[in-house]
């Protein structure tokens, strides 16, 4: 079947109606990278649309994915081989993102070998913004910003962070060949003859796949959920400013409790400490409907703010050398992490 290009509203561009959309003029206005994203975006089985609110999003989109590959670039600068980190070495949450990327290359590859582009880009847009911006990335800011350089955690993060970056060079080269390019290049020692052009997809170690870390890590952002949104309420409410001056109380079953074993709970929420009590449905608690036995009351940090890190811990001040700071930053700015 062939589908015609119609105005956003479903009608016919025609002169009279005024509703013509000129590929230059989208080009001129937007640049080429929009209206590949407009094509790549659009379900072509059926009448494509486009128009002003539907190039929005799709400069929407853009900018996620833009902001994407600044975020790597300037979270791998400086990133050198000797301080890449085995897979086996590397806590859970860098081994659900390489699983991530190891699931994503496969459907990716099979996309392409059934000319299937609408699907996959909505999962790599999504991955993008959904799995490393508002989870990864928010997550281990504190790591990349604080630890010192030679931590272990810190290294994995960024070996994971040069792996997603190489991924994702290549994988949103065919869509937004631009942007894709200019991204590659402004990666440390890139030169003028490297081009994202001249790359084929990485191949993906097949060690990288890890079924039941997936499954595991989909229960723990799921509880996760109901911490955010109970720290959203308090935020709301004007109770507290940032997410780090809140410890939560969780009350779950024992499985969901153990899911945390070994885990530093308060890191993954993003707050300056947790607690976990085997219990169900207290009072003035939160909830989510579609999350079964998990129950969150957003208490306070208890301890000072570090003027490094912004946690309140109870460790703040106890170092002399630097009493604005917990013990960790006094750490790292002893390491010479600044």
């Amino acid at each position: 079947t062939h589908g015609f290009v119609m105005a956003e509203d479903g009608q016919k561009m025609s002169k009279s109606l005024g509703n013509i959309v000129s590929p230059q003029d989208v080009i001129d206005q937007h640049g080429a990278d929009i209206l590949r994203l407009w094509v790549v975006g659009s379900d072509y089985s059926e009448d494509l649309r486009i128009g002003p609110e539907i190039l929005k999003s799709q400069s929407d989109i853009y900018r996620r994915l833009r902001n994407t590959f600044r975020y790597l670039l300037g979270n791998l600068n400086g990133f050198t081989e000797d301080e890449r980190l085995d897979v086996a070495d590397m806590p859970e949450l860098e081994r659900w993102v390489l699983h991530r990327l190891w699931e994503l290359d496969g459907k990716l590859r099979q996309a392409c070998n059934d000319f299937l582009f609408h699907p996959i880009f909505a999962e790599l847009h999504n991955f993008c913004a959904v799995d490393l911006s508002a989870f990864y990335f928010d997550i281990r800011k504190d790591t990349l910003y604080c630890d010192h350089a030679g931590e272990k955690r810190r290294r994995a993060a960024r070996t994971v962070l040069d792996a997603a970056f190489s991924c994702l060079c290549a994988w949103m080269a065919p869509f937004i060949c631009f942007t894709a390019e200019e991204a590659w290049l402004a990666r440390d020692g890139a030169t003028e003859d490297d081009s994202v052009h001249l790359r084929t997809f990485p191949d993906i170690p097949e060690t990288w796949r890890d079924d039941d870390l997936a499954a595991k890590w989909d229960k723990i952002r799921n509880l996760r959920r109901v911490v955010t949104g109970a720290i959203e309420l308090e935020r709301k409410e004007k109770r507290i400013g940032s997410s780090l001056q809140a410890h939560p109380v969780v009350y779950a079953n024992s499985e969901d409790i153990a899911l945390f074993d070994g885990l530093d709970a308060a890191e993954l929420f993003i707050t300056s400490g947790a607690t976990f009590i085997l219990d169900s449905s207290p009072k003035n608690s939160f909830s989510l409907d579609d999350v079964s036995d998990a129950w969150v009351v957003a208490g306070e940090a208890q301890g000072e703010k570090c003027e490094r890190c912004w946690k309140f811990l109870p460790d703040v001040g106890l170092d002399l050398d630097h009493p604005g700071t917990c013990k960790r930053c006094a750490d790292a700015v002893r390491h010479g992490a600044g």
